[in-house]
């Protein structure tokens, strides 16, 4: 599979890229960004990614979060995927919560939006075996995101037990299948079944997670979305339930912009390099 390399910058010693490629699970052409530090020069180091929110790109993670000093000092590559599927024939809606920039990263059933929408393949099956073919990493992978994105890391990593060793999220969509952000995706995405919603919602799935792998979540409680859609007490309660580790941290003052993430991307990155580099 060819890559074509769009962007690189010089970053904390290492190289902040951003790659093009065609996609088969998309079909569409689709762009990530690939932070590697300068330890990636003479060896090959775990992977990190990081699953956005609603409206972004591959963008804003890289230059909005800070990581990359933090990815320098623990030698940690980190991937970040565009949100969605791109290109004129893939299909949009109005608004920002549905469609282009909303992808939900699950795999759409219903038409239109089943040509095109299957981030879920796509994040757990194409896009790795395209980093792991190119780039100098080693089998030890992290999932992280935000929001939309942390919906989409905390789902991924309890769907594929063993295929991650670490996850963390900010802010994230825990049950989407309880709130309007999620009702109205996943009704378009997955039709009105809502049994097909479970597959896709962290506080279904974590009951019966075949791998109990320690969940750390940080969450601000002045977030103008944490009563409406993000609703952290859902998790709390199944994960006390299922007896599953978790780490929720309510941040004092804290909102659910990417000051919030900047604030405590450090600390997830030092979590996940704990996990990946033992």
């Amino acid at each position: 599979m060819t890559l074509q390399r769009i962007e690189h910058r010089a970053c904390f010693g290492g190289w902040q890229d951003v790659h093009e490629h065609a996609s088969s699970s998309l079909g569409c052409t689709m762009r990530f960004a690939v932070y590697l530090p300068p330890q990636a020069a003479t060896r090959k180091l775990p992977v990190l990614y990081w699953l956005s929110g609603l409206t972004c790109t591959e963008q804003n993670f890289i230059t909005k979060a800070g990581a990359q000093r933090y990815a320098t000092e623990h030698g940690v590559i980190l991937v970040a995927p565009d949100t969605s599927p791109r290109g004129d024939d893939v299909a949009d809606a109005d608004g920002y919560d549905l469609g282009k920039g909303a992808g939900f990263y699950v795999n759409a059933t219903q038409a239109p939006w089943s040509a095109h929408y299957r981030m879920y393949d796509y994040l757990v099956d194409e896009l790795p075996a395209l980093i792991e073919a190119n780039f100098p990493v080693t089998d030890a992978r992290g999932i992280s995101g935000h929001s939309m994105g942390g919906h989409g890391a905390l789902t991924i990593a309890l769907k594929n037990p063993g295929r991650y060793r670490s996850v963390s999220a900010f802010s994230p969509i825990v049950a989407p299948s309880q709130v309007p952000w999620g009702e109205k995706a996943f009704g378009a995405y997955l039709g009105e079944d809502r049994a097909a919603w479970k597959a896709y919602d962290t506080v279904a799935l974590i009951a019966d997670a075949q791998e109990r792998l320690p969940l750390l979540v940080d969450q601000g409680d002045a977030d103008e979305f944490l009563h409406t859609q993000l609703k952290p007490e859902l998790l709390q309660a199944a994960a006390d339930a299922a007896g599953h580790p978790l780490t929720l941290r309510l941040q004092p003052g804290y909102d659910h912009s990417y000051y919030f993430i900047a604030s405590f991307i450090g600390e997830h990155i030092a979590h996940h390099a704990k996990a990946l580099t033992t």
